[in-house]
């Protein structure tokens, strides 16, 4: 595992505290060969989909260069949480993850995303958006860096089926590999009732909702879209609350892991993941 910490040159994307793209691109490309496309395709296709350059991103960019106090915050938390990272994976599951681990100043791409550059597995960890979240905190920073770590491991070390599926199997699947992201983080973290959206009371509700989730996400997969979905993503509401569908990809992970190591779990292809969706949702002991 490699630690890359870019925020010694991330302000050279800045003219009198202004952020300029032609300056961001000289620094990306310093910095991380390969990324700037896959920055800008994704910043295009927001922009197309109705959100302001002038508006949506240049404020949350410009904002890392204003609140100095935050940024060196963000970026000390992650020196922190990092140093010792590879030794606790290590240490719980017995196998490390090759990948790259990078603090930069992205496009409002995300807080953090996993993707593969030039064949190496990358997780990118935009410290504009970790500081518009609020994400520098300690225990936001660590999940946020152990989810995109978790998807690598399985990537690694077991199964990752990217096969065309049709729409309920891409929802099926994304609500396993989820699931098996967030046990992950809560193995490493060492607690299983560990869930970094919990606030507010959201895992209450969620605990005493367990069964309208579980039996809606059954029926809804027959009938959503990435569009309309209500499960996945902080932008999403299910019943007012966002993020359910990762609390019931845990426990569907966590029913799994009930027969199965997570070891074995990581290797599942998706007929055996139907099967134990089956069971899931037959199971009126939850």
């Amino acid at each position: 595992m490699r630690l890359i910490n870019t925020s010694s040159k991330m302000l050279t994307s800045f003219e009198a505290g202004r952020f300029d793209i032609e300056k961001w691109n000289n620094y990306i490309d310093d910095v991380i060969p390969g990324v700037r496309q896959i920055c800008t395709d994704d910043m295009q296709e927001c922009i197309e989909a109705g959100f302001s350059w002038q508006k949506d991103f240049l404020p949350i960019l410009d904002n890392v260069f204003l609140n100095h106090e935050i940024r060196n915050r963000t970026i000390l938390e992650f020196c922190n949480i990092t140093e010792n990272l590879e030794e606790r994976i290590m240490e719980v599951f017995h196998k490390d993850v090759e990948a790259d681990i990078v603090l930069y100043l992205g496009l409002c791409n995300g807080a953090g995303w996993a993707v593969e550059i030039l064949d190496r597995q990358v997780v990118l960890l935009g410290i504009e958006k970790i500081m518009e979240l609020g994400w520098f905190e300690k225990e936001k920073m660590t999940a946020l860096i152990l989810h995109e770590l978790g998807h690598i491991y399985h990537k690694q070390h077991g199964l990752w089926d990217e096969r065309s599926y049709s729409l309920p199997e891409q929802f099926l699947w994304q609500l396993f590999t989820e699931g098996i992201a967030m046990v992950f983080e809560q193995e490493i973290v060492g607690n299983p009732e560990f869930y970094q959206q919990d606030a507010n009371g959201w895992k209450q509700w969620c605990d005493s909702n367990f069964e309208l989730i579980r039996d809606s996400f059954n029926r809804d997969i027959y009938i959503m879209d990435h569009k309309n979905q209500r499960y996945f993503g902080d932008w999403t509401r299910f019943e007012g609350y966002g993020d359910t569908g990762y609390y019931l990809g845990t426990r569907f992970v966590r029913y799994l892991m009930k027969n199965e190591t997570f070891d074995n779990l990581i290797l599942f292809d998706i007929e055996k993941i139907k099967e134990g969706f089956s069971r899931f949702m037959a199971d009126s002991r939850l």
